[in-house]
């Protein structure tokens, strides 16, 4: 499924590469999105959680984050040399950020509560207070309808389609949904198709680049080069569409009264979405996320009342990390993977399941040499390089960490991340498995989105 971000790749060559940061490949699982024809009726919203958002978050939870002071001496003492190496070679300390706890300890800490550039470690500030507004299990809904009757193939009217926000409505998805309209026996629409509310595709906010794009994936005809790459990592029996739309793609401020809903499309839940968003550190489903839970002094806000940190240790300007005005204290960005672990924990899911594993998933990271088996998010600017998240040792236990480099050396900052985060692993030992409470969770591989049939 993640061949979707194949769009986003060529997106990239074109016109956007400035906000789709770290697309660098796709992952080979074809797209499973389901049709389901159940009763006429159908829920106003997905299948709810089997624990509500509201109902999991403990009255007085345990800090997450120890206190400022009192370091491992012999720990602090290998992260001043790591200080050293990089101000001799040009780079300030008063650049760098870097904080290291284990469970209850603090090992490291150098400007750990100073906010520096994040970067694409903003990405999980977002993911967080998304997980906190929706729940994990939350599915956007994007609403089919026709203002006139079907007859003899052709609907005698509008295709209707008011979106629900859903940040990964792709070719795939246009492609699913046109299979579904020839099964209600449309084969043309006489009139035009109109937009109503968010409806994006293809990580397009505008109501006429979405509707566009969703005309051209109904009708095979009209295909690009780019969809029938992506129908090709569709299972081979999917059939090609083909539902012309003889009218205009319109804007519309409401939804005709007239109109008849035909089908109800349900995204992936919430926590594969911001899987997928971080794996390939995806900007532009970044910010409609941010923009879905009320925009990103929202998330800078919630995220350091969740964390436990003043709300100047957060600071976002939108919720992907473009930009050098989003700054985060790398105490706060190692709480915020803490957070995450929280407030999954009800729900019998973890960290893994909306962060990368190192060494074991597709995406962004999947060529660092770093430590098998971190959970981590990384992000770049010009001139900023940060990686955060967790990892597993046999002695130490989890190690959660916040690395935040500035200066014009990219490439240097990520070795000696990498070298780093790699001398402790070799100093504290490596796991071999991911302790159960790092471990993604089985059932959510079969997590998809569906179409469900109307009327």
């Amino acid at each position: 499924m993640f061949s979707r971000f194949t769009l986003a790749l060529s997106l990239c060559s074109l016109s956007v590469a400035i906000v789709l940061n770290g697309c660098t490949g796709n992952d080979p699982t074809a797209n499973n999105s389901t049709i389901e024809t159940p009763p006429t009726q159908a829920d106003s919203e997905s299948p709810k959680a089997q624990v509500s958002a509201a109902s999991v978050n403990p009255s007085e939870p345990k800090p997450l984050l120890v206190a400022p002071d009192n370091p491992d001496p012999k720990i602090q003492a290998q992260i001043e040399q790591y200080l050293d190496r990089l101000e001799a070679q040009g780079f300030p300390k008063t650049n760098q950020g870097i904080w290291l706890q284990v469970d209850g300890k603090l090992l490291a800490n150098h400007q750990g509560t100073v906010p520096l550039p994040a970067a694409s470690v903003t990405k999980i500030a977002t993911s967080l207070v998304a997980l906190q507004s929706f729940g994990p299990d939350r599915q956007f809904e994007t609403v089919i309808s026709a203002t006139g009757p079907i007859e003899n193939g052709v609907l005698q009217g509008d295709l209707v389609i008011e979106g629900g926000q859903d940040p990964f409505f792709v070719w795939e998805e246009a492609i699913a949904l046109g299979n579904t309209l020839k099964q209600l026996g449309i084969d043309r629409v006489a009139g035009n198709l109109a937009i109503v509310g968010p409806f994006y595709m293809n990580f397009e906010t505008d109501p006429i680049t979405s509707g566009n794009f969703l005309k051209q994936g109904l009708n095979r005809q009209l295909w690009s080069a780019e969809v029938e790459n992506q129908y090709a990592t569709l299972p081979p029996e999917t059939p090609r569409p083909e539902v012309a739309i003889s009218g205009d793609v319109l804007p519309l401020n409401a939804a005709p009264q007239n109109r008849e809903i035909l089908v109800r499309h349900y995204s992936f839940p919430v926590a594969e979405l911001l899987k997928k968003m971080n794996l390939y550190s995806n900007n532009l489903m970044a910010d409609m996320f941010a923009e879905a839970v009320g925009g990103a002094d929202v998330v800078a806000r919630k995220a350091a009342e969740t964390v436990g940190v003043p709300p100047t240790e957060i600071q976002l300007i939108n919720g992907s990390g473009l930009g050098a005005e989003n700054r985060i204290s790398p105490r706060a960005a190692t709480g915020l993977f803490l957070a995450i672990s929280r407030e999954l924990e009800p729900y019998n899911l973890t960290l893994s399941d909306v962060v990368a594993i190192a060494g074991r998933d597709t995406g962004i990271l999947e060529d660092r040499p770093l430590p098998p088996l971190a959970v981590v998010k990384s992000g770049s600017l010009n001139d900023v390089s940060t990686i955060a998240g967790v990892l597993p040792t046999e002695q130490q236990g989890d190690l959660w960490f916040a690395i935040m480099n500035g200066g014009y050396n990219f490439e240097g900052f990520r070795q000696s991340q990498e070298q780093l985060l790699n001398r402790f692993v070799t100093q504290w030992g490596a796991v071999s498995t991911l302790p159960s409470k790092l471990q993604p969770s089985p059932s959510r591989q079969t997590k998809r989105s569906r179409s469900q049939i109307v009327k």
